[in-house]
């Protein structure tokens, strides 16, 4: 215990950068106004079960690319009691993971999952669930070209009144969301969305959740036919216990950046219909009073007209000569 305290402060201590990679490495980690999607902390207690250890390294597949598993035991993390959180927390900070799911196994509690998200490598809340009924990715037979791709967006679905009533299945939808969505996008490409995560209420403290592939097939319209395919896993998730956020430590982790101002755009404004509508002034045009360079065409032939009348008043005016002598 003693050198894991001393790990912890050694961590906390505020370094300079020595060269550009380790700058880079400290600014990817620095707080942002739009996140990173979460990465997920998965780990294991001091005993385990072989369904429990399925379940984790299924978990780590499914979220191979944003995830950090450690395989060995760890005597010292029990994330309900005070002080067991630190050896979580300490990892959570050497990983830069903010999610993390830790899986138990006791005779009073048996194959045990706990989901907790972390703020500033801190405890932030929890949600306790049992597994049963568990089916693995192998026990389910289908065809292989449908297996969702790595990496891939999914649907979720959660079915029951209960997600909207019950405090604790409220909760439990959160975690699930921040466990299964990965990074928030703006734009999604729907046609390679190719797997859907369902969860059921089936009761006040009993979630049903399958994992399945979409199969389009021809409809008669643009719009295909979804079918679903059960590729698993599957489990029963029974809520145990669980821990929300205080009032204070909820307010900072809310918190948001001030939206900043836009620079306004001259001239330019905003239609319903027309879109965005922008004006251009154009300086008044004295066409009259425009200079005409010396070599213009139609200088030239106003010149020789003018000669030309010119020629014919002198001619007119010049009286013969006559002689006196």
């Amino acid at each position: 215990m003693y050198e894991l305290t001393i790990l912890i402060l050694d961590m906390l201590k505020i370094r300079t950068p020595k060269s550009q990679r380790a700058k880079r490495a400290i600014e990817k980690r620095a707080p942002k106004l739009v996140e990173n999607g979460r990465k997920i902390l998965i780990l294991r207690g001091t005993k385990t079960s072989s369904t429990l250890n399925a379940i984790l390294t299924e978990i780590y597949h499914l979220k191979k690319e944003n995830a950090v598993r450690y395989t060995r035991k760890n005597e010292n993390i029990r994330p309900f009691e005070s002080g067991g959180e630190t050896s979580l927390e300490f990892f959570s900070l050497k990983t830069d993971c903010s999610l993390f799911v830790f899986g138990s196994h006791s005779k009073k509690r048996p194959n045990n999952l706990v989901i907790g998200r972390t703020y500033d490598h801190h405890i932030y809340d929890l949600v306790e669930v049992g597994v049963e009924n568990f089916k693995s990715l192998e026990s389910f037979t289908y065809d292989k070209k449908l297996a969702p791709h790595a990496g891939s967006k999914p649907f979720i679905a959660f079915i029951g009144e209960g997600f909207e009533n019950v405090e604790e299945l409220k909760h439990l939808k959160e975690m699930l969301l921040e466990l299964l969505r990965g990074e928030v996008v703006e734009n999604l490409y729907l046609a390679g969305v190719d797997h859907a995560y369902v969860c059921t209420a089936v009761s006040s403290n009993r979630v049903f959740f399958t994992h399945c592939a979409l199969r389009l097939k021809k409809s008669g319209s643009i719009v295909p036919r979804t079918e679903l395919v059960e590729v698993g896993p599957s489990m029963d998730l029974v809520v145990r216990r669980h821990r929300l956020p205080n009032d204070g430590l909820r307010k900072i982790a809310m918190k948001t950046a001030k939206d900043q101002v836009k620079k306004k755009e001259k001239n330019v404004s905003k239609d319903v219909v027309e879109g965005k509508v922008g004006k251009i002034y154009i300086p008044e045009q004295k066409v009259g009073a425009t200079a005409l360079p010396n070599r213009a065409k139609g200088v030239k032939r106003e010149r020789r007209e003018a000669k030309v009348k010119n020629s014919g008043n002198d001619s007119a005016s010049k009286k013969p000569k006559t002689n006196t002598d």
